[in-house]
């Protein structure tokens, strides 16, 4: 019965002596209720949270610096001065992206809270009842990035940490070295290795050989059939010539070297296991996109004959393309164009269903990915752990005149911007010196005019 009489005769003293130290604050804190402490407590800054944002406008800016069709998104706000940028690029219907942005998206988003990205996205996704082609998907990827570039900014650090931060130093990179013989491509890739790059990707001509045939006149040529601009492959010289040029360069270039070769789907299904099994002895980084979308299921045969690591998936126009691929072990990297997937938010959710499966990324970016469409692949490739390689992109005075910000490739590697957000803008003035056009020309032959698929 004592122990409460010591407890009261306790709380008294302590009361008495913080009276008697001029502790008013510490006796308030005995005596008043909750609700008037919590009048005295001040909401610290980082717990305050920002302010709403809602979106105010949404518009295409198109340019062709580079010679390529470049479409970008900008999301205007209602803060003053707060905008984000995002790739929309699709440059060979580019001028069809520009209404699906203009007048579409724009109705579609204004007033909504710049900060719901995956609900701005499950939402236009599917608002069109049948799901996205390459003009939608282009379209909502612009939107996509410049809400991440948003973000980034209200948050005041780069996109990439808010993916989870750095994984590495910076973004490993493969450049492209081509030219008539092999030969001369061993000799740009020396120059390659000199410049700190570590892999280069190999191609006699463009791809399929395009471009390294002259020697050879096609027939639907001479019988004046399709247009005069029309491309040619002959399959089996492409064929040949693959092989030897490996063996040149890997002989030249030696061992440090990781060489790729991109086929381009420009060849039978069976014609290219073969090609690929006999590319075994010059160990590839990887060959990439061996059959086209519609040759699927040869994808099995390929893996049961060779272990050459095979990259596939620029073409894919839909997130669930990937997930039986990567679930049975047919590709070793995945290749996504990041505005014909949807944006930053789908590859995301790529990347990491690949790391369950080991299967790495490999970013598409070409000419026609935008220096902010590059940017936002930067921003994954720090930060997710299944990182493999990013194809890379030389910029010239143009483009970086248009494009303040553009990403920097050092000793092989492109370095991920610090600024908040993409850390990169658009000169819209710049932008207007340089009108896209209409390039809507794809089409490469075989000798007697039939179409092969890219």
């Amino acid at each position: 019965m004592a122990k409460p009489e010591i407890q009261t005769e306790t709380n008294r003293r302590n009361a008495l002596k913080m009276l008697g130290l001029g502790s008013t604050a510490g006796i308030f804190s005995l005596f008043d209720s909750p609700k008037a402490r919590a009048e005295h407590y001040t909401t610290p800054a980082y717990a305050k949270g920002a302010a709403p944002v809602t979106i105010k406008s949404v518009r295409a800016i198109t340019t062709a610096p580079g010679g390529s069709n470049l479409v970008i998104v900008k999301v205007e706000t209602s803060e003053p001065g707060l905008y984000g940028l995002g790739c929309a690029t699709f440059t060979q219907r580019a001028q069809v992206v520009i209404p699906a942005i203009n007048t579409y998206l724009n109705d579609f988003c204004i007033g909504k809270d710049v900060d719901n990205i995956e609900d701005m996205w499950q939402s236009a996704y599917v608002s069109s009842y049948w799901r996205n082609g390459p003009v939608l998907n282009n379209a909502l990827s612009g939107l996509d990035q410049a809400l991440w570039d948003i973000k980034g900014k209200r948050a005041n650090m780069p996109v990439y940490q808010l993916l989870g931060g750095k994984t590495r130093i910076a973004v490993d990179t493969y450049t492209h070295a081509s030219g008539p013989t092999p030969e001369a491509i061993a000799d740009k890739v020396q120059q390659f290795m000199e410049m700190g790059f570590r892999h280069v990707r190999i191609q006699q001509g463009g791809y399929g050989g395009v471009g390294a045939m002259n020697d050879l006149k096609p027939d639907f040529k001479t019988a004046g059939f399709g247009r005069e601009t029309d491309d040619f492959s002959d399959q089996r010289t492409y064929l040949k010539r693959v092989p030897k040029m490996f063996e040149v360069v890997r002989k030249r270039c030696g061992e440090d070297v990781q060489l790729l070769h991109d086929m381009h789907e420009l060849t039978e299904p069976i014609d290219a296991i073969n090609m690929i099994k006999g590319l075994e002895e010059y160990r590839p980084f990887f060959i990439e996109d061996p059959f086209s979308p519609e040759n699927m299921s040869w994808f099995k045969l390929l893996r049961q004959t060779t272990a050459v690591p095979i990259a596939m998936g620029e073409l894919f126009n839909n997130v669930n393309e990937f997930k039986e691929p990567m679930a049975n072990h047919l590709f070793d990297f995945i290749r996504i164009h990041i505005s014909q997937i949807g944006g930053i938010t789908p590859a995301m959710k790529v990347a990491r269903l690949g790391e369950w499966f080991n299967v790495r990324t490999a970013w598409h970016g070409p000419g026609d990915t935008s220096p902010v469409g590059h940017a936002a692949n930067n921003s994954i490739d720090i930060a997710v752990w299944n990182f493999g390689i990013q194809e890379s992109q030389m910029f010239n005075d143009k483009v970086k005149e248009v494009f303040p910000g553009c990403p920097i490739i050092k000793n092989g590697y492109y370095q991920v911007s610090e600024s908040p957000g993409l850390g990169i803008d658009i000169n819209e003035k710049e932008a207007a010196k340089y009108p896209i056009g209409t390039k809507s020309r794809w089409t490469v032959r075989k000798n007697d005019g039939t179409i092969l698929k890219p």
